[in-house]
């Protein structure tokens, strides 16, 4: 069994898009990030030291997508993937990057991923 720490609605202006348009503009992207973890220490210590740092996570999210560009939220949620399996240790996660508006009727249009181990 595991437990999840999660960061939902994250608003991030990214430079995502295979379009020449696309290129010369930011747009905002929301992520979800649901993250494995064992919470049981930090349940019983109260200190922040013990638990996943969700601000920490925040930030680095936001930076990496602010300083890089992407064609595909399929490859930029596997970047992501990447980074908080390995410099946050986590075993399991999973994203949801939803780029609002990418298609004309329709409001939501993204990919949600699950990469590691869980349970």
């Amino acid at each position: 069994m595991m437990d999840i720490i999660y960061l939902h609605g994250l608003a991030v202006n990214a430079q995502i898009g295979v379009w020449d348009w696309e290129k010369q503009i930011t747009q905002r992207l929301t992520i979800d990030l649901d993250m494995g973890a064992d919470i049981r220490i930090a349940a019983v210590s109260d200190r922040l030291q013990d638990t996943l740092n969700y601000k920490e996570v925040a930030k680095r999210v936001i930076s990496f997508v602010e300083d890089n560009h992407f064609n595909l939220v399929e490859a930029l949620a596997e970047k992501i993937a990447d980074i908080l399996l390995d410099e946050f240790e986590i075993p399991w996660c999973r994203i949801k990057l939803n780029k609002m508006g990418a298609i004309n009727g329709g409001r939501d249009v993204g990919v949600i991923i699950e990469r590691g181990k869980a349970g």
